[in-house]
């Protein structure tokens, strides 16, 4: 009976959805009825992420790395298709709350508290700079809340894993990441069209003026972090016994010179510089092993031939890139806001209202509000996270970022002391993402940030799955 009921559905169900389709495109408005097909031939894509756990995040990080955002003109860059599914992932943690298993640690308090700072200045958003710009900084809480839910999903609810599953999410999470590198570097080599809404940031050669590559993202800097990121992960990968190393090294060293090329592309000095610090600091880690006379002479020697090959594949480029950074050098003292890219003039702007706004810097005027509100008497970007949230969020959102970074490293280092591959690799990133924090508005690389705090959430799990094992093992 239920096999002949299924089969009827099974049949009945196309025919309904091609009725449905026909009414809407004869009776309803060509935008309405685009918005109800597109909904219906989603649905069943919608139900598949929806009915096993764990789906929903594969799809949201692939909609977030791979998809460009919709032409729609709606807030800054159009809305973007993984915010959709984000919301499934949302609904699904509902209809699942029986699987959540909740134990609280420093960490969450401190990601709680940022959120709750950056929804308490959407009050002081209105009052100083009306509805509009607080609606819009309301959306970008949104967005920032969707890498928080990502967190407490996968570190407390039904799509927390053991290493096993772990291990396979990261695998497809490079393989997505190794994609979206590769067209950043397409992107650039061929000038591709931007996708909807993008930050104007260009590169002046001989031969003519190119986009700096940026992929799918809105900015070069997110795709230059994002690539920051995930050369950590190789570098941590490679430094790992073979026997837990969890892709080949074959894919790690294709990996490798993909994110290396999008991230000389992307021309973001300030990742570069990042990187470079958390190399260091897995440098450090790994002393013992690195800094023998062997390991030395590989590491130069690999550096010199990956020196060598970026400026034979594109010596136009490269060229480029280093007179980038010898014209920084050369200015930063007798133009050294031309050396930050005007970064020292807008920070004298917002110290400025620091001093004389104390009351007003103390509460906060609005998160995000500061590129957009007249209040200070023109747009400002800060690009120092630092020093935007303390404007923007007063003292509670400064200090609630502060202890967010100090219970990143602690959590991270705690993982990587018990043989965590994330520990290891979200400590060393975020110590140069801290630093990057001067010079960039990190928190608003929102398609980006949910993979940071996916893999913290792997970091915090592994201290409680991991360390029984290496206790036993033992």
């Amino acid at each position: 009976m239920v096999s002949a009921e299924r089969n009827a559905l099974h049949t009945f169900a196309p025919a309904l959805i091609l009725g449905v389709i026909a009414t809407a495109i004869v009776f309803l408005p060509l935008w309405a009825a685009a918005t109800l097909i597109v909904m219906l031939l989603c649905a069943p894509l919608a139900w598949w992420t929806f009915s096993q756990t764990g789906r929903w995040l594969s799809l949201f990080f692939f909609a977030a790395l791979l998809l460009p955002p919709l032409p729609i003109p709606i807030g800054d860059t159009g809305p973007h298709p993984a915010i959709l599914v984000a919301g499934i992932g949302l609904l699904a943690g509902i209809v699942r709350l029986d699987q959540w298993r909740w134990r609280w640690r420093a960490v969450d308090a401190a990601i709680l508290a940022l959120t709750l700072a950056l929804a308490i200045s959407l009050g002081f958003a209105a009052i100083y700079s009306g509805s509009a710009i607080a609606a819009t900084s309301a959306a970008r809480v949104v967005l920032f809340s969707i890498s928080v839910y990502v967190y407490f999903a996968a570190a407390h609810g039904p799509e927390r894993q053991r290493f096993q599953a772990r291990a396979r999410q990261t695998r497809i999470l490079f393989w997505i990441a190794s994609a979206a590198a590769l067209f950043g570097c397409i992107d650039f080599l061929y000038q591709l069209p931007a996708p909807a809404g993008f930050e104007p940031q260009f590169l002046w050669l001989e031969s003519g003026v190119y986009r700096r590559a940026q992929g799918l993202f809105y900015e070069s800097s997110t795709l230059g972090n994002f690539c920051s990121f995930f050369l950590v992960f190789v570098a941590v990968s490679l430094s790992e016994h073979r026997k837990r190393r969890i892709l080949s090294v074959t894919a790690l060293g294709a990996g490798a010179v993909l994110f290396a090329s999008a991230l000389l592309l992307s021309f973001s000095r300030a990742s570069v510089f990042a990187c470079l610090i958390s190399l260091a600091a897995l440098a450090w880690i790994e002393r013992e092993r690195w800094f023998s006379r062997r390991s030395m002479i590989w590491i130069s020697a690999l550096t010199c031939v990956a020196v060598a090959l970026f400026a034979v594949a594109v010596p136009e480029v490269a060229e480029g890139y280093w007179g980038r950074f010898q014209q920084a050098f050369d200015t930063i003292q007798d133009a050294p806001d031309r050396a930050l890219s005007g970064r020292l003039e807008s920070w004298v702007t917002v110290l400025g209202f620091v001093f004389e706004h104390p009351l007003q810097t103390f509460f906060g005027i609005g998160y995000k509000t500061l590129p957009y509100t007249r209040y200070l008497g023109r747009p400002v970007i800060a690009d120092n996270m630092y020093l935007s949230l303390l404007v923007e969020t007063g003292v509670l959102g400064l200090t609630a970022l502060i202890a967010l970074n100090v219970a990143i490293l602690v959590a991270a280092w705690k993982a990587m002391r018990v043989g965590s591959i994330h520990g290891k690799w979200l400590f060393c990133f975020w110590l140069g993402e801290s630093l990057q924090m001067l010079s960039g508005d990190i928190l608003t690389y929102w398609r980006v940030l949910p993979l940071y705090f996916w893999v913290l959430a792997q970091a915090v799990a592994a201290t409680e799955t991991e360390a029984p094992r290496a206790s036993s093992s033992s």
